[in-house]
């Protein structure tokens, strides 16, 4: 008996020795973090937060990602990011033009990561491995500072349908490898310094492609995949060659070698489109007399100084060969001869052949009657590939009329198609020659996907032209009603949501990038792009603009503008841009003109939308809700109660995110497509 309450008493000391050990272990452990606690806090943070954290280090220079070490565990909160199942799936953050670096081992680590768009950012250096993330399906790089090569680790991401690297400083080649990424839907490559060859591409799912703006060169090579696409997708590099750009391939003469052979002198290139077309409206300035006498004679100047050029030749073949012999001498100088009376023959018949040509295209040609002096000023980095003369002589069609001018599609002998506005001076208001060029700076360097860009200006006196990027595919009015012979149908919601995307990132840039505003929009300023995505015109010009609004301006554009400037001298603003935005999207839901739209509440209104669409199933009736909310929003009559364009945008994409999360296009799962 003893002997058990001996043994009870140790093991109740022993359990309290246990006891003391484990407190004073746990002391220590808890006066060791006070001091080291970071490593105890890292610990937990889950890795796509340390992934995030890691990004905003070297990438955030001024502190605008409000990603932060104390709410880790609520990083699916973040800003920009959208989690499934507590891992990182989209990663979204634009426009906030950061200026860092992208960090290598940072989004990396995101192995879950479906789209990533980090465009719009001011990002340097190269692009790192992205090879870890194995799910991605969308890789927006845009519009940053992106240097080096094509990163190579992208050829390993066999899910990719979307890749935009536009609009960098990457070079070197494009890699041949992007011929494998099987599933390939939009690849956009322009805008960069990338050289060598096109590699040829020929996965049937590609539908949206651009390397234009780039220094390739080569022949571009005969697939069924590129022949889909048009001239533009390769313009501005002046090195390719083939079928597509309309531009012979010749081999590379050898004029000092021993195979070398005379050329025959080429015809001049007949009118590009001019013949077929019919043209209207514009009218080229038809030469005098002496104009035309004094082009005759620089080309007969020309033609002499040729034949001048030619017999000096002969005298010195034949002063060198005078020590071969009498009757060698005689026959070189006859096959000389023959030469130079044929080569005076070729001049006569090329000048009679300009002067048919140019007295054609004026009889066929009404043209524009613009000064006869100064020179195109070509916008910050453009490539001055025509002239003020070319521009003069060009094929020209009306377009349309608008608020501040007209606008002609212009095509140049080069065969390149351009967009001129020629400003109404009447409208205008008046300003000195360095103000208007200081704005024209301003908007020439608006660089955006979803913006038409300006390319060069010109103004002499009275006479003010811009030029832009001729867009194919018309405006968004003709999109939505259509021809006058036919009611067209109105755009299924998807569509809707497509292009209120593409205008609302066009407009966003405007109002952030630049702190400038449109001033003038509408359906008839958005036109379509070759991959018919929207982009838009006419902006940033109302600053030119007479304080009075015209007096032939039609009910369709009085009702798009905001109501507080409707007034003369009441100024546009970003908030006013927001409501034209609000009536171009209701038009889109509708189908309805501007004019057409009723004063409705906001219950009244989805109704009235509703009906417009009556012919589509009311299984959408909750997305479609969604954008009339927008609009109606964006088309309060008070612009403090209107969203900001940045907003708009945002709430479009989540729009667009919960699409696809109900249809299954974030999937989990990373071996399912």
């Amino acid at each position: 008996m003893l002997d058990k309450r001996r043994k009870s008493r140790n093991g109740f000391l022993f359990f309290l020795l246990i006891n003391a050990c484990f407190l004073l272990s746990l002391s220590s452990i808890v006066a060791s973090s006070k001091h080291h606690s970071a490593p105890a806090v890292s610990s937990l943070v889950p890795p796509d937060a340390s992934g995030l954290l890691a990004f905003k280090s070297k990438s955030d220079l001024w502190n605008k990602l409000r990603f932060s070490q104390n709410t880790t565990l609520h990083f699916c909160q973040w800003q920009g990011v959208t989690c499934f199942q507590y891992r990182v799936v989209r990663l979204v953050i634009e426009d906030l033009y950061l200026g860092g670096v992208f960090a290598p081992n940072s989004l990396s680590r995101l192995d879950q990561l479906r789209v990533l768009s980090l465009q719009n950012n001011s990002l340097t250096g190269p692009i790192p491995d992205l090879s870890r993330l194995v799910n991605l399906k969308s890789l927006f790089l845009n519009h940053n500072s992106f240097s080096g090569s094509f990163p190579s680790s992208i050829l390993f991401l066999h899910r990719l349908r979307t890749l935009d690297v536009s609009y960098n400083n990457l070079s070197g080649l494009i890699p041949a490898g992007l011929a494998s990424l099987d599933r390939l839907y939009y690849l956009r490559l322009d805008s960069n310094r990338f050289n060598g060859t096109i590699p040829p591409l020929s996965q049937s799912s590609l539908q949206i492609f651009n390397v234009s703006a780039n220094n390739l060169t080569g022949a571009i090579p005969i697939t069924p995949t590129l022949l889909r696409f048009s001239q533009s997708s390769f313009s501005w590099n002046p090195g390719l060659c083939g079928e597509i750009v309309h531009r012979e391939c010749h081999p590379r003469p050898h004029f000092f070698g021993p195979t070398t052979r005379r050329r025959k002198a080429s015809p001049p290139p007949t009118v590009g489109l001019g013949q077929s077309a019919e043209f209207r409206g514009v009218e080229l300035t038809r030469p005098s007399d002496q104009h035309k006498r004094k082009r005759t004679a620089v080309i007969i100047g020309f033609s002499s100084g040729l034949l001048i050029l030619i017999g000096s030749v002969l005298c010195f073949v034949i002063t060198v060969k005078k020590n071969r012999g009498q009757n060698a001498q005689k026959e070189s100088k006859a096959v000389m001869t023959s030469d130079a009376a044929a080569t005076g023959q070729a001049a006569v018949v090329i000048q009679k052949e300009q002067e048919k040509e140019l007295e054609e295209k004026v009889k066929r040609v009404q043209g524009m009657q613009v000064a006869k002096s100064g020179n195109l000023v070509f916008c910050a980095g453009e490539a001055q590939l025509y002239s003020l003369d070319q521009l003069m002589r060009a094929s020209a069609e009306l377009l349309g009329r608008g608020t501040l001018g007209t606008t002609y599609k212009a095509v140049l002998d080069n065969r390149l198609i351009v967009s001129v506005k020629r400003l109404d001076a009447t409208r205008l208001a008046s300003s000195t020659k360095e103000i208007f060029e200081r704005h024209m700076e301003s908007v020439g360097g608006l660089r955006h996907p979803n913006l038409v860009p300006l390319r060069a200006y010109f103004q002499a006196k009275e006479e003010r032209l811009l030029i832009y990027d001729y867009q194919p595919n018309g405006s968004l009015f003709s999109l939505i009603h259509g021809s006058k012979s036919a009611r067209a149908k109105p755009l299924h919601w998807t569509s809707c949501l497509k292009i209120a995307e593409d205008v609302a990132q066009g407009i966003s840039y405007i109002h952030q990038a630049w702190r400038l505003v449109h001033g003038n929009l509408k359906s008839t300023n958005v036109l379509l792009g070759p991959d018919f995505e929207a982009c838009v015109a006419d902006y940033c010009l109302v600053a030119l603009a007479a304080n009075s609004p015209p007096e032939d301006i039609d009910s369709d554009a009085a009702a798009c503008r905001a109501p507080e400037t409707r007034n003369a001298g009441q100024q546009a603003t970003s908030k006013s841009d927001v409501y034209s935005f609000g009536v171009m999207l209701l038009e889109l839901l509708t189908g309805k003109a501007p004019s057409q739209h009723p004063v409705l509440t906001p219950e009244e209104m989805m109704q009235w939308v509703k009906c417009s669409r009556e012919e589509e199933a009311g299984g959408d009736d909750e997305r479609l809700g969604m954008l009339v909310e927008v609009a109606i929003g964006c088309s309060l009559r008070s612009p403090e109660q209107r969203p900001t364009m940045w907003q708009v945008l945002k709430m479009l994409q989540e729009i667009k995110e919960a699409v696809l999360m109900e249809d299954g296009e974030l999937d989990p799962h990373s071996g399912t497509s």
